[in-house]
């Protein structure tokens, strides 16, 4: 081995083998990840990245309306969060030491409560998903109930406890047995009268605008559920995940509502920066005293790298970020730009249903048309599987016009437009007039788009 071969070096390396990532995912890791990309053509090779776009090695750019699942809430690379994960690591603190009280946790806690008013104490983990296993243990613990109720088609994470809660079968389905639970339809408060009568339920948990479809919950839905929950002696668990930190035009999308207070709220995602795993569980103090009741049980609920340095630091700088740069008001005022653009397609477009959402969490749902013509290629799509056109629109947005977006759920028709939130006019115009030719092109019949929907179709069949 010769000397400069020798050690680590992270730059070589890619250099060298950058080149197999597709392969490599391919025999080491999810296999069917790979193959999913191939299938569809979004095998892309990115090779550096900044605030709301990619760039590829030619030096082309991608638009990023995706936002890596909202975790990118700031865009990439954002320089006080880049500032602050090199300050805390020159700084050589004494992390996890496990036995003391190391600052920034308390500072993190402290600047999150000063946006929670309502509420006491902090428990900071990895995840989005372990935000919520948190708040589904607490609950039970503090009310002495087993079960949990969550509202049809939520998705509050893939572990265990929080695939307990999560709405959509597909996701479920070869991991039983879960958590004691119920669903019920968002916004219907008979149903959560009947399920609490049963006098077992801990807490509902829900998504103030579901994820999945972009759902909004109906207007006056949480207070309601809330004064109902209340008067069993249950919790309301704000799932505010991928919703808060801004995401909708307020700190949490709960706010939206006048007199909504969780009495356990998760967030994670955006509170990251983009660089470091973070989950938070927000929540009364007397629910924290039931949880950690005696000496015995201070760590009767712990996370082995929560609160470590670097997560603290990220998420302190990305609060500072949120304040000093009005990114909040940006996503109120540029999701309402975006949507209502979007919106004056409807009348134009029969292959467009609706458009809806809160601040920069948008859905884009496509229907049946009304033409023939239109309607015997519809058809075809569906009666292979629900959702095939949405990943048709979604597909040339990024091979014609570089723009990266999601089909909202499995089996649906719905695009969901989560950008980075400090997206802006000109986003928007880009984002407009792509979708604006990607939909001319579905209404004129375009070849390539239809093509394409019929690959989709064999590859469909071949699936089931």
């Amino acid at each position: 081995m010769t000397e400069a071969s020798k050690g680590f070096d992270l730059a070589t390396l890619l250099a060298r083998r950058g080149a197999e990532r597709y392969e490599l995912h391919g025999l080491h890791l999810n296999h069917q990840l790979p193959r999913m990309l191939h299938t569809i053509g979004f095998d892309k090779v990115y090779e550096r990245a900044e605030g709301a776009y990619f760039w590829d090695a030619d030096g082309n750019d991608y638009l990023d309306m995706l936002a890596g699942f909202g975790v990118m809430a700031l865009g990439r690379h954002h320089p006080v969060v880049r500032k602050a994960l090199h300050d805390v690591l020159d700084a050589s603190l004494p992390d996890l030491t496990r036995f003391d009280c190391a600052p920034l946790p308390g500072l993190l806690a402290e600047k999150l409560l000063l946006h929670t008013p309502h509420l006491d104490r902090v428990f900071f983990g990895n995840s989005g998903t372990e935000a919520v296993e948190a708040a589904l243990k607490f609950a039970r613990c503090a009310t002495g109930r087993p079960r949990m109720l969550y509202c049809s088609h939520a998705f509050h994470g893939l572990t265990t406890g929080s695939l307990s809660v999560n709405g959509e079968a597909g996701f479920r389905d070869g991991f039983a047995p879960l958590l004691p639970d119920s669903a019920i339809e968002l916004g219907d408060l008979d149903a959560l009268e009947r399920e609490l009568l049963r006098g077992d339920v801990a807490a509902l948990i829900v998504e103030p605008v579901q994820g999945k479809g972009v759902v909004p919950s109906p207007p006056g839905f949480l207070r309601a559920a809330q004064e109902l929950l209340h008067r069993h002696k249950a919790l309301l668990i704000a799932d505010e995940v991928q919703t808060g930190l801004g995401r909708t035009g307020d700190f949490y999308a709960f706010q939206y509502e006048a007199g909504v207070e969780p009495d356990l709220i998760c967030v994670a995602k955006a509170l990251s920066g983009g660089y470091i795993p973070v989950g938070a569980t927000l929540g009364k103090d007397w629910i924290f005293k039931k949880v950690f009741s005696s000496m015995d049980r201070v760590l009767v609920h712990s996370a082995s790298f929560g609160s470590n340095a670097q997560a603290m630091a990220a998420g302190l700088a990305v609060l500072s970020v949120l304040e000093d740069e009005q990114v909040i008001a940006n996503a109120r005022v540029t999701g309402e730009l975006l949507r209502a653009r979007l919106a004056a397609l409807v009348d134009r477009y029969e292959l467009l249903r609706d458009v809806r959402g809160r601040g920069l969490m948008i859905g884009i749902e496509f229907g049946r048309p009304e033409s023939i013509r239109l309607r015997s290629r519809w058809a075809m799509l569906q009666a292979a599987r629900k959702g095939l056109f949405a990943q048709m629109v979604v597909v040339p947005l990024l091979q014609r016009h570089r723009i990266l977006t999601q089909v909202s759920g499995d089996h649906m028709e719905v695009i969901k437009l989560i950008p980075p939130l400090i997206i802006g006019e000109r986003e928007v115009d880009r984002f407009v007039e792509a979708f604006t030719a990607v939909m001319d092109d579905a209404h004129n019949g375009g070849g390539l788009m239809w093509d394409f929907g019929k690959t989709l179709v064999k590859q469909a069949m071949a699936n089931r």
